[in-house]
C-alpha cells in the first residue's frame, strides 16, 4: 500500500470508531466527496487538511501520518537511540538485540525511514558480531528498496567493506565502482569520499597497487575540490595508508601528518582520537627512534575518547599503542601496565579485533622470564582467532601471532600460526 492508501485507511478507521459519516467529518470545511477520495487513497491531503482531520477525529496527527501515537514515536526513537549508542560503544550483542527487538515491533511497519534505519543498524551490528553473510543479506534486501541518496551510499560502503573483509574482492570493487563511475555518479560529498576510501582498500588488498595509487590521487583531488576538512582529512589519510601499504613510508608519514592537522579542524573528537592513535602506530613503525615523542598524541587521544562515545575497541587500541611506545622505549613496567589496561577493556569476543594487546603482553612477559603468563596471552589470541572466517584481516592477525611465537622461541606453534595465516590469505 502507498502512503496515501495508509493515511486514508487510518482516517476511515478512526472515523468509523467515532461513529461519524464522511459528511459529518467533512462539514463545514471540506466536502464529503473530498473526504471519500482521501479515504480511498486517491487524494493526498495537505498538511493543513491532515491537521484539521486529526482535530475533528480527536486523534494525534502523528497517528494519521505514521500509524503510531506521539508517545509511541518517542518510545521508538528512544529505543533506536539506545541501540545506536550500544553499537558505537562496541556492545555489539546488545546493539543487535535492540535493533532486532525494534524490527519485531509492528509499530515500525508504517515508518519506512525509521524501519530502514533500524535494518541498517542491525546489519552493522550483525557485521560487528562476525556474521558477515547475514549482514550482507540484510543490506542486499535494503538495497532493493527505494532509499534516500545518502542511505544508498552508506549501504554501498558497508557492502564494499564486508565483501573485502570476506575476501570477495571482485564483488567489493564492483560495488564501489558502480557508484563512483558512470554518468549517474552522485556528486562528491564526505560520504562519497568515504566510499572511495573503502574501494581504495579493496584495490590494495586485491593487489592493484598501481590503480590504488592513481585512485588515491583522484580522491585527493576530489576532496580538495569539495573543500570540507573531513573529506580532505579522509583523503589524505587514505593516501597515507596507500603509501604505507606500497612501501613508501616517509611519504605515508607526510600524508598522515596532513590528515591529522585537517581532522583537528573538525568537531569530531572520536574520529580525531582514532586518527591520533593510527598516526602513532604509523610513526612508531616508520621512525621508531621518535617513539617517545608520541606519548603526548596518545594521551590527548585518550582525553578525547573520554569526551565522546568511543567504543571499547578504540579505547583498547589507544592503550595498546601506549604499551607499544613504552616497550620500544625500554620501559617494560609501563608497557605491561598499559597492556593490561587494554586487556581489561576487551571482552572475549573483542580480543580478535585488537590482537596486538595480548601479543605485546606475550612478548613483555617473555622478556620478564614469565613463560607461563606469556603463553597464556598467546593462547587467548589463538582461541579468539580460531572461529574467525578466513580474510586478509584474520591472516594478518595470525601472521603477527606467528612472529611473536617465533620471537619467544615457540617454533612449533609459530609454524602452525604461519600456516593458518597462509590459509586465511587463500595461499
Amino acid at each position: 500500500m502507498t502512503t496515501s492508501d495508509l493515511v486514508g485507511l487510518r482516517i476511515k478507521t478512526v472515523r468509523r470508531q467515532r461513529g461519524l459519516s464522511q459528511a459529518q467529518l467533512a462539514h463545514p470545511e471540506l466536502s464529503d466527496s473530498y473526504v471519500s477520495l482521501i479515504e480511498s487513497g486517491k487524494r493526498t491531503p495537505t498538511p493543513a487538511v491532515l491537521e484539521l482531520l486529526a482535530q475533528k477525529l480527536d486523534c494525534s496527527l502523528s497517528y494519521l501520518i505514521n500509524g503510531v501515537t506521539a508517545e509511541q514515536m518517542e518510545d521508538i526513537e528512544l529505543a533506536l537511540g539506545y541501540a545506536r549508542l550500544a553499537l558505537e560503544n562496541g556492545e555489539v550483542a546488545e546493539a543487535r538485540r535492540r535493533f532486532a527487538e525494534l524490527l519485531a515491533d509492528n509499530n515500525l511497519t508504517g515508518l519506512t525511514e525509521l524501519r530502514q534505519e533500524t535494518e541498517f543498524g542491525l546489519a552493522l551490528a550483525t557485521e560487528a558480531y562476525g556474521q558477515r553473510e547475514e549482514a550482507i543479506g540484510i543490506l542486499e534486501r535494503l538495497r532493493g528498496e527505494e532509499l534516500p541518496a545518502e542511505r544508498q551510499i552508506e549501504i554501498a560502503i558497508a557492502l564494499c567493506r564486508i565483501n573485502r573483509q570476506s575476501n570477495r574482492l571482485t564483488e567489493a570493487v564492483e560495488i564501489g565502482e558502480r557508484f563512483l563511475s558512470g554518468p549517474n555518479r552522485p556528486v562528491w560529498s564526505d560520504l562519497m569520499v568515504e566510499l572511495g576510501a573503502t574501494l581504495l582498500a579493496a584495490y590494495l588488498v586485491r593487489g592493484d597497487h598501481l590503480r590504488a595509487r592513481q585512485f588515491a590521487a583522484e580522491l585527493l583531488n576530489a576532496a580538495e575540490a569539495l573543500g570540507t576538512p573531513r573529506a580532505m582529512a579522509a583523503a589524505n589519510w587514505n593516501a597515507a595508508y596507500t603509501a604505507d601499504y606500497t612501501g613508501h613510508r616517509e611519504e605515508a608519514l607526510t600524508f598522515a601528518e596532513r590528515a591529522l592537522a585537517l581532522m583537528a579542524e573538525t568537531d569530531h573528537p572520536r574520529l580525531l582520537a582514532k586518527m591520533r592513535v593510527a598516526y602513532a602506530q604509523l610513526k612508531r613503525r616508520v621512525q621508531p627512534e621518535e617513539a617517545a615523542s608520541l606519548l603526548d598524541q596518545l594521551h590527548r587521544a585518550i582525553r578525547e575518547q573520554e569526551q565522546s562515545s568511543t567504543s571499547v575497541i578504540d579505547r583498547a587500541r589507544a592503550r595498546t599503542e601506549l604499551a607499544h611506545v613504552a616497550f620500544v622505549t625500554g620501559d617494560l613496567d609501563k608497557a605491561l601496565e598499559h597492556g593490561h589496561a587494554a586487556e581489561e577493556l576487551l571482552s572475549d569476543t573483542a580480543v580478535a579485533q585488537v590482537p596486538q594487546a595480548h601479543l605485546l603482553l606475550g612478548r613483555a612477559h617473555s622478556l620478564r622470564g614469565d613463560a607461563a603468563e606469556a603463553d597464556r596471552h598467546l593462547r587467548v589470541i589463538r582461541q579468539a582467532l580460531e572461529p574467525m572466517p578466513s580474510s586478509f584481516q584474520s591472516a594478518g592477525a595470525w601472521y603477527a601471532t606467528a612472529e611473536t611465537l617465533e620471537e619467544i622461541g615457540d617454533t612449533d606453534s609459530s609454524v602452525e600460526a604461519y600456516q593458518r595465516a597462509l590459509a586465511c590469505a587463500g595461499l
